[in-house]
């Protein structure tokens, strides 16, 4: 069995309130949208109250190189990513000499070595630890990486893994392209960075079970072109339709396994893609309207971080609503493939 120890988050330094993304926004893609002052309404109906990003506000003004972003990135996913993970090891109270296992998820920028094989530096991890880089799972990576370190438990139960994910979705902002996706993307896309620590043993939520599924023929709902500038966004607007489709029988299904039902769910950790996925989710699910407050206020507060949203939503379940005389909880989140990882958990 793994457990879930202790989980921690860094938001980056610097604080946008979505009113001032909304006027940037109308001044860079005035004249290069249709009916600009309509679409702008997408900043409004977002669910979006501010966003976090590494990079200050004016950075954003000018045109940026793929290789200029992409070491802001390496640099800003090793301060993050530390900085996450020694508040994660500090409230479990070990050392980084205990960890075992480390694996770094992101999608957003690339080095090689790997970001892990960095933060193994700097927080002076053992030198015989091992360690599993994933890339390129985008919104799904943040419960795929809880997914993968439960493996790893299952199969070395002694060990304590270390699983960090950083998102640095800013970083992605093409000045030149003036695309729907891109504009969209401007409206819901921040930066974040967190770490869980998972182990065999000691007090937290139990992953009883992980269930992968992706869909034939959707390898363009959602990813990135690479563009000479950078990673251009791909989104379809056929999202919420595909919740909608499937989730209740993905759900139901994976429950069934175990003799469970949704009735049987306490509690519903869901990647909260935007408004309208969340809208989705509690229509497909049957879920009453306060069912999904703590997704709707990490929304609200911090945006879409990509990957490490769903976990922004574990850290604050766990500080402020985990009770350990409450039962099952889903967790679960949607990504480029199409796909969809989803994790029954029992406090």
């Amino acid at each position: 069995m793994a457990r879930i120890i202790s989980t921690a988050i860094a938001p980056p330094p610097y604080r946008v309130p979505q009113k001032q993304a909304q006027e940037f926004a109308r001044t860079h893609y005035s004249n290069r949208i249709r009916n600009i002052e309509m679409i702008l309404a997408v900043f409004d109906n977002s669910g979006i109250d501010s966003r976090y990003f590494c990079v200050p506000p004016e950075w954003f003004s000018s045109e940026k190189s793929f290789s200029e972003k992409n070491q802001t990135y390496i640099d800003w996913a090793c301060k993050l990513g530390s900085q996450a993970s020694v508040e994660c090891l500090n409230r479990a109270g070990i050392s980084a000499n205990d960890i075992d296992h480390i694996i770094y998820v992101s999608t957003t920028g690339l080095a090689t070595p790997s970001i892990d094989a960095r933060l193994i530096n700097i927080l002076n991890l053992r030198q015989d630890i091992t360690r599993t880089p994933i890339w390129g799972l985008g919104c799904l990576g943040g419960a795929a990486g809880l997914s993968r370190a439960t493996d790893y438990v299952k199969a070395f139960p002694d060990s304590n893994v270390l699983l960090v994910v950083v998102e640095l979705c800013g970083l992605t902002f093409l000045f030149n392209d003036f695309s729907k996706s891109n504009f969209i993307a401007t409206a819901i896309f921040a930066d974040g960075a967190a770490a869980v620590l998972l182990s065999g043993s000691g007090a937290g939520p139990e992953i009883v079970d992980t269930q992968s599924q992706i869909w034939p023929d959707s390898l363009d709902i959602m990813g990135w072109n690479f563009m000479d500038e950078g990673l251009q966004v791909i989104f379809s607007k056929s999202i919420p339709d595909i919740v909608n489709k499937f989730t209740y029988d993905q759900m139901t299904a994976f429950l069934s396994k175990h003799g469970l039902g949704l009735a049987d769910m306490e509690y519903f950790l869901i990647h909260p893609g935007g408004s309208k996925v969340i809208e989705s989710y509690r229509q497909a699910l049957h879920l009453d309207s306060n069912e999904l407050t703590l997704a709707e206020g990490i929304l609200r507060e911090y945006g879409n971080m990509s990957a490490v949203t769903v976990l922004y939503i574990l850290d604050r379940y766990l500080r402020e609503s985990y009770r350990k005389d409450s039962n099952y909880g889903l967790l679960t989140a949607l990504g480029p493939g199409f796909s969809s990882e989803t994790l029954l958990l029992k406090n």
